[in-house]
């Protein structure tokens, strides 16, 4: 056995085991504010950082601590303050960071939380029905998306679309398909208020939580409605899919249906997790985080809708254009990406 790799695989592992560790810490930090305190009025001691948030010292000692430690804050032990760089409040303190990573912790807890079932699921082949998993999975979901819709949304997928940002400033009919909070919808409806947006969804919960969310910003041109990807209603100019395709049972089936509902001269745009075609290619970073998804979330979701496709996360473009080709679209193109999206085009 090589002493060398052997020492550099167990470091490994404890850097990996202290991600896990730090799953519900983060999200201490983010339910009290921690971070954006820490950033906005540190360097803090630990007096100093109890009176600013009201909390109890002790635990804020060994929270500070064990963030310290996973460098995602920064202690000066001549000072013994705490405080946090741009860079690490870029990642943890700003909601509003195309790079704002806590929520990702929520989806690793609601990943655990969903355990039992996919561990049941690897001995029976069984699907686990969206409405079925962890209670806060679809929140964790949403929130998790949302730094990527509100930072590349407007400002880079639309606009790089074939003529759609003209329609849509001119005023055209869109359908969000799998639209689960609503999130996409409303950030597209505020930005076009000329074009009408229906978010459509098969999970009633989350078409509630939609409507919830929805209210305060008091858009009449924004709705929600329960329906299946498979029978939209109506005709469209363009049809979204944010990070859905793969979750479908019969993604090919969808894609027919919304080729239907689009005008001739219409778009649909898909939001799918970066991916390439083949598994070497995906073994990175990125590729672990959604393929780790994809096993707890993604794959028990379309196994358990009819036809059970189970895409995955890590489909890649070229499946996925197949899969739009078979639903009968003349043209599918990669229209933009970024380090998480491959964004497509597809024409009719």
């Amino acid at each position: 056995m090589d002493q060398d790799k052997l020492h550099a695989h167990v470091g490994k592992f404890l850097q990996d085991l202290g991600g896990a560790f730090s799953i519900p810490l983060v999200q201490i930090g983010e339910r009290f504010g921690l971070y954006k305190t820490l950033h906005s009025k540190g360097p803090l001691t630990i007096d100093e950082f109890a009176h600013e948030t009201g909390l109890h010292d002790r635990y804020l000692r060994e929270w500070l601590s064990a963030q310290a430690a996973s460098e995602y804050i920064s202690y000066d032990p001549e000072t013994q303050k705490f405080s946090m760089t741009d860079e690490q409040a870029f990642v943890l303190a700003d909601p509003d960071s195309p790079f704002y990573l806590a929520p990702a912790f929520g989806s690793a807890a609601a990943f655990l939380e969903n355990r039992d079932k996919v561990q049941d699921a690897f001995q029976t082949g069984n699907g686990i029905a969206w409405g079925d998993q962890s209670q806060c999975l679809s929140c964790a979901v949403a929130r998790f998306f949302r730094p990527g819709y509100h930072n590349h949304l407007i400002q880079a997928w639309l606009p790089a679309l074939d003529g759609v940002v003209d329609k849509l400033n001119a005023g055209a009919e869109v359908a969000d398909v799998g639209c689960g909070h609503g999130l996409s919808t409303a950030i597209m409806a505020q930005a076009f208020p000329n074009s009408t947006f229906t978010g459509y969804d098969f999970h009633e919960p989350s078409i509630e939580a939609a409507r919830a969310h929805a209210a305060d910003l008091k858009l009449s041109n924004l709705s929600f409605e329960t329906h299946r990807a498979k029978d939209l209603p109506g005709q469209f100019d363009l049809v979204t899919l944010f990070d859905c395709l793969h979750d479908l049972g019969d993604p090919a089936g969808a894609m027919k249906s919304i080729h239907h509902s689009l005008k001739p001269d219409g778009t649909c745009m898909i939001v799918e997790p970066m991916a390439g075609d083949k598994l070497e290619e995906n073994l990175n970073p990125i590729g672990r985080l959604f393929y780790s998804a994809s096993t707890m979330v993604c794959v028990p979701t379309s196994l358990a809708q009819e036809v059970g496709t189970a895409l995955g996360a890590q489909a890649g473009e070229a499946k996925l254009t197949e899969v739009v080709i078979a639903g009968g679209f003349s043209t599918c193109r990669r229209a933009t990406e970024t380090p998480f999206n491959l964004i497509l085009e597809a024409k009719p």
